[in-house]
């Protein structure tokens, strides 16, 4: 239950960043949602088909598709009023990628995969939809840049293996360290730090 209301939680916030980053980008209603949708449910469906699931847990309840169209509808209507909540959108992308990366990997473990893979799911499960929208959006993906991202997910994919290990509480673990990837992330944002990037041609 717990971790059904944390994946609702994921689809709303990455939901909303991606109709957000849709209208920045002057795609129409139908752009929007599809954006929409593809930042929201494209991590969990990429889960599924690496752990066999078909067909994708979001494209067999209706419910998680209304959840994100509805959402991309919102913010469709109302971005003047979003675009200045410019903290609480980075925020709310920050807790997609620790609700989606940490139950990822717990879904993966609970599916029988081997820890190292499980945690590569996580993380990909994470900064999937995103790296899609940045596609569609013809952007270099968010995750191949600077910024701290990719390594905040595997940090929570990582812990929820640990937990899992000891048999700590499934729940607990995955709320634990889903704010840890909420932390590192915002904390990222905050101090402006970024993973290495080569030096230019001399």
């Amino acid at each position: 239950m717990l971790l059904t209301a944390l994946e609702f939680v994921g689809l709303v916030a990455f939901a909303a960043s991606g109709a957000l980053a849709a209208v920045r980008a002057r795609l129409d209603v139908f752009g929007v949602v599809v954006v929409g949708l593809t930042t929201a449910l494209g991590g969990g469906v990429i889960r599924d088909v690496l752990l066999g699931i078909h067909p994708p847990t979001t494209l067999r309840n209706w419910s998680y598709l209304a959840v994100c169209a509805g959402t991309a509808l919102v913010v469709f209507v109302f971005h003047p009023q979003v675009a200045r909540l410019r903290r609480g959108v980075l925020l709310a992308d920050a807790l997609g990628l620790g609700v989606f990366a940490t139950a990822g990997t717990t879904i993966a473990l609970n599916a029988g995969a081997t820890v190292y893979a499980a945690c590569l799911i996580g993380m990909t499960t994470g900064i999937g939809g995103g790296a899609v929208r940045d596609l569609l959006l013809r952007e270099i993906p968010l995750v191949l840049r600077k910024e701290i991202y990719a390594v905040a997910a595997l940090a929570g994919s990582v812990l929820v293996a640990l937990g899992h290990s000891v048999q700590l509480p499934e729940g607990l673990v995955t709320v634990v360290a889903a704010a840890v990837v909420v932390s590192i992330r915002v904390v990222a944002l905050w101090r402006h730090w970024n993973a290495p990037v080569a030096r230019g041609p001399e």
